[in-house]
């Protein structure tokens, strides 16, 4: 944990920031004022960065005995539909009611001027986030099968939640979602690049062309991957969070198990910026197609389709990912020195994996 500010993502004050190219990330006079009137803890502020994530910033905060996670949206200018963090502490609020694993939502900031964006604290779990390491006590290989085991069982669970009640139908509208995700990104593409990627096009189409019927309707978490739940450091293998929910909404549920499959790393296949959770290369974890049997087998959902939502989830990220691209070129993500650059062919890549899972590989390689 740090102590004291790095002068250019954590700041002391705002007035700290006057010299900064770009505003501060955590800016610990105004967090400190927030904890005071919440009752939070007491004395200095020790921080640190957690997650993986490329988008919303998450802190690991410590005040005294108490610790809290702070969550944030990315410096401005971004969409804010696409980073509003009050509908993410409501989704959470929601779905916890209803059972499903998630922090508990502590505090809530709408007042931009504290951070320059809405924030949420909640509380802190004690596990841990699987990605490049694997927990001593979760190492054993039956532990690994375990592991993979309750990702693929948590989402079935979630998918199993009824959603026609008031309550969870106000998270969004299931009628429509493929075509509305399709028309969306597709949309999304010219205002994010500046280069020609004719593949884009090409998948995009092929998407449209081949829409599949929604066998069900349920809740989406629209980011589920391994490295987004954090499980119990002991054994037996168990998930006691589903983390990041700011993409969540209600839609066709295989559209959750295309991208943890498509994304999900396994011996042999090509890297991709999206190989988040590298551990399961290794022996005794899941292959892909044993996580899409044991979803089938627990939902009872007819998986012929699914290449078509693995399709889907890869051309979106590469979508995603060449917003990431087109920032950090306008310098708009100054202190990313790996992440950014990658995706000059990161994204290429993603997209050519997309047309192998729709049959187009010859021509997305054009």
């Amino acid at each position: 944990m740090h102590t004291v500010p790095d002068g250019v993502e954590v700041v002391a004050s705002w007035d700290g920031a006057r010299h900064l190219d770009s505003p501060p990330l955590l800016v610990l006079d105004a967090v400190t004022g927030f904890l005071d009137t919440h009752g939070i803890g007491s004395g200095p502020l020790a921080w640190q960065r957690i997650g993986d994530g490329h988008s919303n910033i998450t802190y690991l905060l410590q005040r005294g005995s108490e610790c809290v996670v702070l969550r944030r949206g990315p410096r401005p200018p971004l969409p804010k539909s696409t980073h509003d963090m009050m509908r993410e502490t409501r989704v959470q609020k929601i779905l916890g009611s209803h059972g499903v694993p998630v922090p508990e939502i502590i505090a809530v900031c709408e007042d931009e001027s504290l951070l320059g964006v809405p924030f949420y604290l909640m509380s802190r779990l004690d596990g841990t986030v699987i990605t490049d390491t694997i927990p001593p006590r979760l190492s054993p290989a039956e532990q690994r099968r375990a592991t993979s085991e309750a990702v693929v069982d948590t989402l079935a669970a979630l998918h199993g939640i009824d959603v026609t009640g008031a309550e969870l139908a106000s998270l969004g509208f299931p009628e429509g979602y493929l075509r509305r995700q399709v028309d969306r990104f597709h949309g999304l593409w010219e205002v994010n690049t500046t280069r020609s990627l004719p593949a884009v096009e090409r998948v995009g189409d092929w998407l449209g062309r081949n829409l599949p019927p929604s066998q069900a309707a349920s809740v989406v978490h629209g980011d589920y991957r391994m490295g987004n739940l954090m499980f119990a450091p002991q054994a037996p293998a168990r998930v006691l969070a589903i983390l990041d929910w700011e993409m969540a909404t209600l839609g066709d549920p295989l559209a959750d198990l295309g991208y943890l499959t498509a994304t999900y790393s396994e011996a042999g296949s090509p890297a991709t910026p999206l190989e988040l959770t590298r551990v399961t290369r290794s022996p005794g974890y899941l292959t892909r197609r044993q996580l899409a049997e044991r979803y089938e087998s627990r939902t009872g959902l007819n998986l012929t389709p699914l290449p078509w939502y693995q399709t889907l989830a890869l051309w979106k990220a590469a979508i995603f990912c060449e917003a990431i691209y087109t920032r950090w070129q306008r310098g708009e993500r100054p202190h990313d020195k790996t992440f950014g650059p990658s995706l000059e062919t990161g994204v290429p890549r993603l997209l050519e994996q997309a047309g192998r899972y729709a049959g187009l590989t010859a021509t997305t390689r054009r």
